[in-house]
């Protein structure tokens, strides 16, 4: 008889506990989110100071957030790329260089909106 599916409060609170587990799994194992949260830290109170108004200091939080969003992905891709096989294999090396290419792009993105934030705060 297969287990019935968690609904409800109990699933929500299921999913939490995951999602816990997984922020501990990724802190302990990932040296680039740790850097990443640390570059959010500093970014808080930059953004705040750096921004004209709510939205422009919403916008420079958000593309630091998606940077963390998209390692977080990145280490996902790895994690089951390295559960099939630790044996060399063209699409494996294809699906880990995406993903790296993928933070590769969220970084230039929350590079970019820093620096226009940065040349419109001191220039304009």
């Amino acid at each position: 008889m297969a287990k019935q599916p968690l609904k409800g409060t109990a699933r929500l609170r299921a999913a939490f506990m995951n999602s816990i587990q997984g922020a501990r799994d990724i802190w302990n194992g990932e040296e680039a989110f740790r850097l990443e949260v640390g570059l959010l830290v500093i970014s808080v109170p930059l953004a705040i100071w750096l921004g004209d108004d709510l939205f422009q200091t919403a916008v420079l939080i958000a593309v630091v957030l998606l940077l963390l969003i998209v390692e977080i992905l990145n280490s996902a891709i790895e994690a089951v790329v390295d559960r099939i096989g630790s044996e060399r294999h063209e699409l494996s090396r294809m699906a880990k260089d995406f993903g790296s290419l993928a933070v590769l792009i969220a970084a230039a993105l929350a590079g970019l909106v820093w620096i226009a934030a940065l040349l419109d705060r001191l220039f304009v």
